[in-house]
């Protein structure tokens, strides 16, 4: 492939797998990877093989490549009101009843508008999860009294079932600060009392209680339910940047031990303009900025030949280039890998993308799928 290149170290993605499938069982807890991470087929199915006991998606449209790739346990960790992805959930829904698409409510008007959809789906209800969110943050009642209004009004709408309560610790800032995991730990015990209160509502004998993120999973576990509060509780993590790590805001923050950054992009040295300075092909386009500026792992020669002693520091990116600075032993051809900061801003940049093994020799190929239509269901 040409540059520049994702690439994805193999051995470390297995180690990774392993590593987080291993920390989940001893803490009695499922994971439900959160796939937009990669939305790479080969991955997820890695993923699953470790015992993943279902996949979390964002929007419908991953529904669709997920279920593509032939998973039928599906969580989108996301609001769905608008009536084009509700009719399409319930069509896949109609089409298989061995599958389960769940999504998260929040709001009366959000449950109206999945009544008015599933009321005549007979015996294919929409089954919901209320969604507990953050003062500031994104989606999910902000009180107990509101999670409990709602619930009662899942509970009487026609075509659909509640079957459990997530919330999400990760709008905070990453970072291990005091008042930070101060925040995290007020969000779960929210969740976990939501939980409990709202129980006598659930219309499951497996009731799923759901946290979500790859940076607080630690604090998650000191607040999970306690066997037996209520029966059959299911208790479910949504992590998924775990799954190839990062050389950034995860490597800082993440309390699993023996994770390994996975991920990396390489390019072509194309200029050297001034003393100090080089510029190199790859930009915003290719590189993840938005929790931090990449950084500069190693150096080779335009034959692949390792190039001891160079070093350089990103200063900026521009579409298609970063420039760097404190430039030393770099040279116009010479190939530059740079380490990421937070993998979900990685994949959806790459449609394909090289996967090494431990020492760094190409493999394979892989792909991503953001965009996947090829599942789309009639409107209704």
């Amino acid at each position: 492939m040409p540059y520049p290149q994702l690439r994805l170290n193999a051995v470390a993605l297995e180690n990774n797998i392993r590593v987080m499938a291993s920390w989940c069982r001893e803490r009695q807890v499922d994971l439900a990877p959160h796939v937009k991470t990669t939305m790479s087929a080969p991955i997820i199915s890695r993923q699953v093989a470790a015992g993943a006991a279902a996949v979390t998606v964002a929007t419908v449209d991953q529904v669709a490549a997920v279920l593509g790739w032939g998973h039928h346990h599906v969580l989108i960790a996301n609001e769905v009101v608008d009536r084009d992805g509700l009719s399409r959930i319930r069509a896949w829904l109609e089409e298989d009843p061995g599958r389960e698409i769940r999504c998260f409510v929040d709001s009366e008007a959000g449950i109206n508008a999945a009544a008015q959809v599933f009321t005549a789906a007979g015996n294919v209800p929409l089954e919901v999860m209320l969604d507990v969110g953050t003062p500031g943050g994104r989606t999910g009642v902000r009180s107990l009294g509101e999670a409990v209004r709602l619930a009662g009004l899942v509970r009487a709408a026609p075509g659909l079932r509640l079957v459990g309560v997530a919330g999400y610790e990760g709008v905070v800032p990453n970072s291990r600060a005091e008042d930070t995991v101060s925040a995290v730990d007020r969000h779960c015990r929210l969740v976990r009392q939501v939980f409990l209160d709202v129980a006598p509502y659930f219309e499951t004998a497996a009731p799923v209680y759901s946290m979500g993120g790859s940076a607080f999973p630690d604090r998650v576990v000191e607040f999970l339910p306690e066997p037996g509060q209520v029966p059959g509780t299911r208790r479910l993590l949504r992590s998924g940047c775990y799954v190839t790590h990062d050389h950034g805001t995860y490597a800082g923050v993440s309390p699993v031990p023996g994770l390994l950054p996975a991920l990396t992009v390489r390019a072509a040295v194309l200029s050297t303009p001034e003393d100090g300075i080089a510029v190199v092909g790859a930009g915003k386009r290719d590189l993840p900025y938005d929790a931090g500026l990449p950084v500069v792992l190693a150096v080779h020669t335009a034959d692949g030949a390792p190039k001891g002693g160079a070093t350089a520091v990103v200063r900026n990116l521009y579409d298609h280039h970063a420039v760097l600075t404190g430039v030393t032993g770099l040279d116009v051809t010479d190939l530059v890998d740079f380490g990421i900061s937070h993998p979900c801003s990685a994949f959806d940049r790459w449609p394909e993308y090289v996967v090494t093994d431990g020492d760094g020799r190409e493999i394979e190929v892989w792909h991503t799928d953001f965009h996947r239509s090829s599942l789309m269901a009639p409107r209704r």
